[in-house]
């Protein structure tokens, strides 16, 4: 068995239906595609709160606990501001270990300028590795907030970055002794465990949501740029066709994948911020980002739901059909092997 996310239908059946009493202040809740829960907490203000494990990585555990929820918090519209870990260590653990992760955390949060406001630690029997749990919370005003599911047929769909840029920096730091005997070179796979520096996207959605030029946007965590495609095309009951040549994949990256025989659109791709936005605001989109020194690319677009959820038009010609929004994630498939 792959691990990884639940599957739709898992979530459908025993998860969304359980969850005790209705608020009607919740504004989003649990459902599939949407990135964070949206509350209105009055005065024309909601919260945006997020919680996410932290389960495919080991050597940047902490780094990667902040930022990977924070994006999703960022994607919804709001600044994130306030965080929550909870710790499960092994029970041999040392202090080594737990000052590393918590130096991380705290670097981390203050490249975003949030406050770790509390949480918990603690030795957990039955475990190899540290594991962490995190929440973001962030607010924003009620006409601001962005959800997953507002893509619009004749939308661009545009991304930041390149694809991968988490996965690559996990593979490059967890797995080195494997890249090293399939031939990598210890300077590409420096290079691409740097990379880890670049998996927020604060940044990214903010700029986009100051002017409200989105109609949706989405942090592809799990599943990489396909994933993410699957569950905006999901959430907005709409169809995206991709265009794999638009992609930008970064050499680091390709070296990599093709080193493992994995696909750089189907592994973790914090970092990379997808966007759906309106065909008369693309430019000003595009100018913004570029301008706050972010690459940016337009690599498809959003029409009306027809007979499939994604389809990725591959540079060799052939056009992949996906609808099942689920995609297992290379990299928690090599964790699993």
């Amino acid at each position: 068995m792959v691990i990884g996310k639940l599957r739709p239908e898992t979530l459908k059946k025993y998860v969304f239906n359980r969850v005790g009493v209705i608020d009607p202040r919740v504004l989003v809740g649990p459902s599939i595609g949407e990135d964070a829960a949206v509350i209105d907490i009055g005065n024309d203000k909601v919260l945006i709160a997020h919680v996410d494990p932290i389960s495919g990585a080991n050597e940047y555990i902490g780094w990667l606990a902040v930022h990977v929820p924070s994006n999703d918090v960022a994607v919804s519209g709001a600044k994130p501001q306030w965080l929550l870990p909870v710790l499960y260590l092994p029970e041999n653990s040392d202090d080594e270990l737990i000052d590393r992760i918590t130096d991380q955390m705290n670097l981390a949060a203050r490249e975003i300028s949030a406050m770790i406001v509390g949480g918990h630690s603690e030795f957990t029997a039955g475990i190899k590795r540290p594991l962490i749990s995190m929440t973001s919370i962030g607010m924003t005003s009620k006409d601001k907030y962005i959800i997953s599911g507002g893509a619009k047929p004749g939308d661009a769909v545009l991304m930041t970055k390149s694809a991968g840029v988490e996965g690559t920096a996990v593979l490059a730091s967890d797995f080195r002794d494997l890249l090293l005997s399939r031939g990598v070179d210890s300077a590409t796979i420096s290079n691409a465990s740097k990379m880890i520096k670049n998996i927020s996207v604060v940044k990214d959605a903010l700029i986009l949501a100051e002017d409200n030029l989105p109609t949706a946007m989405h942090d592809p965590t799990e599943g990489g740029i396909l994933g993410g495609a699957l569950e905006l095309a999901y959430a907005s009951n709409t169809s995206i066709t991709i265009h794999e040549e638009s992609i930008p994949v970064a050499k680091e990256t390709a070296i990599i994948c093709e080193a493992l025989n994995i696909d750089p659109l189907r592994m973790l791709s914090s970092g990379t911020l997808l966007a759906s936005v309106p065909v008369e605001k693309l430019d000003y989109a595009l100018k913004k980002l570029r301008n706050g020194g972010l690459n940016a690319s337009v690599i498809g677009e959003v029409t009306k739901r027809g007979d499939f959820l994604v389809k990725i038009l591959r540079k060799d010609g052939r056009a992949e059909i996906y609808n099942d929004v689920y995609v297992a994630d290379e990299v928690m498939r090599l964790w699993s092997t």
